[in-house]
């Protein structure tokens, strides 16, 4: 199975709390911990990824907090994932790097490489105020 870790789930959930936000409102970690009901220290890693993947500004003082670096529209789910998860890749020879395959007379790598760009392409398609509203049907394969 392929799966985001919880850490990303999380920070995918905590970026939709802030993107349904009045613009230029800023949270602070324990009130979104208290919100999201996830620990304080999670939701600090978390924050704490965000800002420095340039998708959170934190703001200190008596009237910080956290708030979206730029609007939900321009935000798009690979920023995301890619943010806890690293560069999204299906295989190794899929990655932007070069291929270190072991397996001798393989022919799979540009397979491997477009269907490692649609799922690019996906999560490319989708930001993060259609996250945290209600995402548009698709043309694509129908989910089952």
């Amino acid at each position: 199975m392929i799966r985001v870790t919880k850490l990303t789930d999380y920070g995918i959930a905590l970026m939709t709390r802030l993107a349904g936000l009045e613009e230029n409102l800023q949270v602070t970690a324990p009130n979104l911990s208290k919100d999201m009901a996830l620990p304080l220290p999670t939701v600090r890693k978390i924050l704490k990824v965000l800002t420095g993947e340039n998708l959170l500004v934190s703001t200190r003082g008596i009237t910080g907090g956290y708030s979206l670096a730029r609007s939900p529209e321009s935000i798009t789910l690979m920023d995301m994932v890619a943010a806890f998860e690293g560069p999204i890749s299906m295989t190794e020879c899929a990655s932007e790097k070069s291929c270190d395959c072991k397996v001798q007379n393989c022919d799979l790598r540009d397979n491997w490489s477009m269907v490692n760009q649609l799922m690019r392409n996906t999560l490319e398609s989708y930001n993060l105020a259609q996250m945290a509203g209600t995402l548009p049907e698709t043309s694509g394969p129908r989910l089952k």
